[in-house]
């Protein structure tokens, strides 16, 4: 991971542990760390001093109930929308693909 991937994703994980309203102990618990470790784990994940191994990060997502790809976006408008449609049903999610579509479409032939 890259210093500048490193550092997006330590600060989507705090801001998704906040608005979670978790404490640093209780997402490394909850991921299955050892209480006496999980918080000092989590800071450092927080702060970039570690890196976040694959499987590590998808039990991150998967505690703070958000996709593996919203960590990972090149922007924060990209992991906004990631973070928004995950919470889409099926069919609104397939909804919201066609008007994308179309709006893509009528875009680009008049441009």
């Amino acid at each position: 991971m890259t210093n500048d991937a490193k550092t997006i994703f330590s600060r989507r994980l705090k801001e998704a542990r906040l608005a979670r309203k978790l404490t640093q102990e209780a997402l490394g618990v909850a991921i299955g760390l050892d209480e006496s470790a999980a918080n000092t784990r989590i800071s450092r994940y927080e702060h970039g001093i570690h890196a976040v191994e694959p499987n590590t990060a998808e039990r991150l997502a998967q505690a703070l109930n958000l996709p593996l790809a919203y960590f990972y976006a090149d922007s924060d408008e990209m992991a906004d929308l990631i973070k928004n449609f995950a919470l889409l049903s099926d069919e609104q999610r397939l909804s919201f693909l066609e008007r994308m579509r179309e709006s893509v479409n009528d875009y680009s032939q008049k441009g």
